[in-house]
């Protein structure tokens, strides 16, 4: 009896961990739930519009590929940039607020801030807001955490500054590793419907597919009637709602 006992115990006690486990995961890592604030990773909207969304930079080496693929069709864009590259990047970064795009925080550095101090996540904060305001950036400058993680303390720093958490809600290169050009083409026009937030990695050596499907995507998505809009835009018609 006692070892029935005890064997019950431990069950009960291993499945209160996975539980916990499995409520930390969701809270980390889900695009679309937090407890503070507000999240966002697509809009309701009627309106055949979309968003595209770019993390990590400004590169030296393929900011301007990425702004000619978007000149060329006339279709605006919003950058999530790192503090440090804005600093180590001016020219890049002057050439996305000449081309008209909108410019985002995705942290310092790109380093995890889901389990930070509440003064060093608003030091961090205000150190990347101000490197992209000092860059001439005069529009608005939403959030975007590193790697998309955030835990209690990012999203309740985030709710005080009344900032929503930016997220997304198509982002085919993370299906798996090493993904083709083709691939991610394919599966990001497969996803795309209106009121979607894309995410791309094209700022990289390691984003040389992304670059390559960049096209296809645009041109194919066009081609099904969708409109990209800026992020701005796009949380304009939620906020109408």
């Amino acid at each position: 009896m006692r070892f029935r006992k005890a064997l019950l115990r431990a069950g009960v006690g291993l499945l209160t961990l996975a539980l916990l486990f499995a409520g930390f995961d969701r809270l980390t890592d889900s695009t679309t739930t937090q407890v503070f604030g507000t999240i966002i990773a697509r809009v309701e909207t009627p309106d055949p519009v979309v968003a595209l969304t770019f993390d990590d930079g400004p590169s030296a080496t393929h900011t301007g590929e990425v702004l000619k693929i978007l000149a060329e069709r006339d279709i605006p864009a919003t950058f999530f940039v790192l503090g440090r590259n804005v600093e180590a990047n001016p020219d890049a970064v002057q050439a996305i607020i000449a081309a008209g795009h909108e410019l985002g925080n995705h942290s310092w550095d790109h380093r995890a801030m889901w389990l930070r101090s509440a003064r060093d996540l608003r030091d961090e904060l205000a150190q990347t807001d101000a490197a992209i305001r000092d860059a001439g950036y005069t529009g608005p400058l939403h959030f975007r955490p590193p790697f998309g993680r955030k835990f209690l303390m990012l999203p309740w720093v985030l709710s005080q500054q009344n900032r929503p958490n930016i997220m997304w809600s198509v982002a085919a290169e993370s299906f798996t590793p090493g993904q083709t050009a083709d691939e991610i083409h394919q599966r990001t026009v497969a996803a795309t419907g209106p009121g979607d937030i894309i995410l791309l990695h094209p700022m990289y050596g390691s984003g040389a597919a992304t670059r390559d499907a960049l096209p296809r995507i645009l041109d194919d998505l066009t081609a099904r009637g969708l409109r990209f809009v800026l992020l701005s835009d796009l949380l304009a018609r939620r906020s109408a709602d």
